[in-house]
């Protein structure tokens, strides 16, 4: 049997969410809680690596096991197993083929930034706080030259190891409210530092180091050389996977 968790959590303790040799993960704590309510060895099978310092509201896993616990609870029973920077939102069981990685999938990033000459330490793990001025409107242009299927080769950190680099783009906005503001970016897939390295540009473009059409021009450049740099990670976001197919099909079976 196969089960679907989708998982939220903050990411300031931990080495990302794939389990690493080196520091705890947030899959670490989750195969430890599983491990201990079956009884049995668990791994999950993630569907997004989030880095170091990066947080998630929505990030999903699925394992498998043999069980008569209601799905719907083992959410709960999860969550009392696990630290409060962890938790599980919901727990389902899916057909034994699916796969986090493999399905269609639509993912949303936020990154936020908190512009202003002071910082706010109760936002400290949260956003990045950067202290000149930046012009939410130009950031707001540029990221409209993303939209659409694109070559992101210059948003791509090294280590990608995905076979190519284009992806399709269907949001991308910046909104202000006072003294933060923040991306957020909804496409098919995303490449390893993509967003972040997205967040870097559009700081450099709304501090007046470039002219907006400049995103149009790093794109076509496929470079990295081209493109601004590496945001930091805890301004980062990962707001919310959907599986469009998956979804269909469970709401044909629901009617």
């Amino acid at each position: 049997m196969r089960f679907l968790i989708r998982i939220a959590y903050d990411g300031t303790a931990y080495n990302g969410f794939q389990c690493q040799k080196n520091g705890v993960a947030v899959q670490d704590l989750i195969n430890r809680a599983l491990t201990d309510l079956f009884g049995q060895p668990i791994k999950t099978i993630g569907a997004s690596r989030t880095d170091t310092g990066v947080h998630a509201r929505d990030n999903a896993a699925v394992f498998d096991a043999e069980t008569r616990i209601d799905p719907s609870k083992i959410a709960f029973a999860l969550n009392a197993r696990l630290p409060e920077d962890i938790r599980i939102m919901s727990s389902e069981r899916v057909p034994d083929d699916f796969h986090p990685r493999y399905q269609e999938t639509i993912k949303t990033y936020s990154y936020h930034i908190f512009n202003s000459i002071h910082p706010d330490p109760l936002l400290r793990n949260t956003e990045f706080h950067y202290y000149y001025p930046l012009d939410a409107d130009k950031m707001r242009e540029a990221a409209s030259y993303l939209l659409g299927e694109h070559d992101f080769a210059s948003f791509c950190g090294a280590g990608n190891s995905t076979k190519t680099t284009v992806r399709t783009i269907y949001n991308a906005d910046v909104y202000q409210d006072g003294k933060r503001i923040t991306l957020v970016i909804r496409g098919n897939g995303f490449l390893y530092h993509m967003v972040r390295i997205i967040a870097g540009t559009l700081i450099e473009i709304g501090n007046g180091k470039y002219p907006p059409s400049k995103m149009r021009e790093i794109l076509d450049a496929r470079s990295r050389d081209a493109a601004g740099p590496t945001a930091v990670s805890r301004g980062l976001i990962l707001e919310e996977i959907r599986y469009p197919e998956y979804e269909t099909m469970q709401k044909g079976e629901d009617e």
